[in-house]
C-alpha cells in the first residue's frame, strides 16, 4: 500500500496528490495534524533517511524556534521537535512500500512509478 504523509492544506502536498490522482495511482493519505504521528514510525524514518533529510528548515515553524534551539539541533532534539510539531517534517513523505521519498517533483515521482 502506498501512503503519502503530510498536511492536507500544504501546497506541495496538493501538487503531489494531484499528480498521483492524474496517474491513477492508488494511495492512502496520512494527515499528521488529523491522524497524529507515531514515534516509532518517525524513528524508523530517521534511521532510513536521517533527521537532516526529514527536518524542514525552510518553514515558518523552524524560523519561529529560538536561535539557540536551531543552533544546537541534533537527532534527539530534531525528533522531539518533529513529534511535537509535525509541520516541521518535510512534505510530502511518500512510502511506496519499498522506498521512501521526501519532497515532490514530477520527475522524481515519474521515476518512482516507472513500472
Amino acid at each position: 500500500m502506498i501512503t503519502i504523509y503530510g498536511i492536507k492544506n500544504c501546497d506541495t502536498m496538493k501538487k503531489a496528490r494531484k499528480w498521483l490522482d492524474e496517474h491513477s495511482i492508488e494511495y492512502g493519505f496520512h494527515d499528521y495534524r488529523k491522524d497524529g504521528l507515531d514515534k516509532q514510525q518517525l524513528n524508523e524514518w530517521v534511521k532510513l533517511l536521517s533527521w537532516e533529510v526529514l527536518l524542514n528548515k525552510r518553514g515558518t515553524t523552524w524560523r519561529k524556534l529560538p536561535e539557540e534551539v536551531r543552533y544546537h539541533i541534533d537527532e534527539k532534539i530534531a525528533i522531539e521537535l518533529m513529534l511535537a510539531q509535525p509541520a516541521m517534517i518535510k512534505r510530502p513523505l511518500l512510502d511506496t512500500g519499498s522506498e521512501l521519498s521526501v519532497g515532490f517533483s514530477p520527475e522524481n515521482y515519474k521515476q518512482l512509478f516507472k513500472n
